[in-house]
């Protein structure tokens, strides 16, 4: 099953963030079929590669980025990507 580690690595590597943080949050999904299919994370992610793109394209950087692991055990992901100029 996937970690957050693993999918931190992964987003470090593909998109060289100014922040990262991924949450595991799985255990609040615990009874729900899709905890069977995989776990559930948050991904709030500050990336220079997120400029100018809208709120799609950001997600589909993301979700390219991972595609590998989604097998793995990637059933949902929250994604909050902004450009540094929008971070908090």
């Amino acid at each position: 099953m996937v970690t957050a580690a693993q999918i931190e690595a992964t987003l470090r590597e593909r998109l060289a963030p100014e922040q990262l943080e991924v949450q595991d949050d799985s255990h609040l999904h615990a009874g729900h079929a899709g905890a069977r299919e995989g776990r559930h994370f948050t991904v709030r992610v500050v990336s220079g590669r997120f400029h100018g793109l809208s709120r799609v394209a950001r997600h589909r950087l993301v979700y390219d980025a991972l595609g590998p692991l989604v097998p793995q055990g990637i059933h949902a992901l929250v994604i909050q990507a902004r450009a540094p100029d929008e971070a908090d």
